[in-house]
């Protein structure tokens, strides 16, 4: 697995960079009403469950609600605010990686990573305060070297 050397010279597996924001979002019609027809925001890709944004260097996603708590393996909890952090990685091998990292750092694991029906790998966590943050790898992204996700063209 490729590790990679902070600002002091330590190697780390787990880059510090943010690829995904994910809002959960209770009517997918009346979420892209508001960020396409209100803010006129462009999909870079769209289906009843999910919306994908394509950011500066980076993507935002709308997640039906349903379908996240089923990915999630549990009901939202109320206090999280219906958001994921996600950390997308290059290589499937490295989710594995990541979450062991995470956990061995007093995360607690929502979901082991699992092989995802859209072709993809990952798993969640929450970081100690109970923010879920998912780490996934997707073989349809691009990820630069600079950590710079990009949506595939549909």
């Amino acid at each position: 697995m490729p590790l990679w050397r902070n600002d002091r010279g330590e190697e780390n597996a787990m880059k510090q960079t943010l690829s995904l924001v994910t809002l959960a979002v209770a009517d997918m019609d009346r979420a892209c009403r508001f960020y396409c027809d209100g803010l006129g925001w462009e999909p870079a890709m769209r289906t009843d469950e999910v919306t994908f944004f394509q950011m500066n260097g980076m993507v935002f996603g709308l997640y039906l609600q349903s379908a996240f708590e089923e990915e999630l393996g549990s009901k939202m909890d109320p206090s999280a605010h219906g958001i994921a952090l996600a950390h997308n990685v290059a290589a499937k091998d490295e989710v594995d990686a990541v979450m062991d990292l995470a956990q061995k750092s007093g995360a607690k694991i929502l979901k082991s990573p699992v092989e995802r029906e859209w072709g993809g790998y990952s798993g969640y966590f929450t970081d100690p305060d109970g923010h879920a943050w998912e780490v996934a790898w997707n073989p349809f992204w691009t990820i630069s070297s600079e950590g710079y996700i990009s949506v595939a063209p549909q």
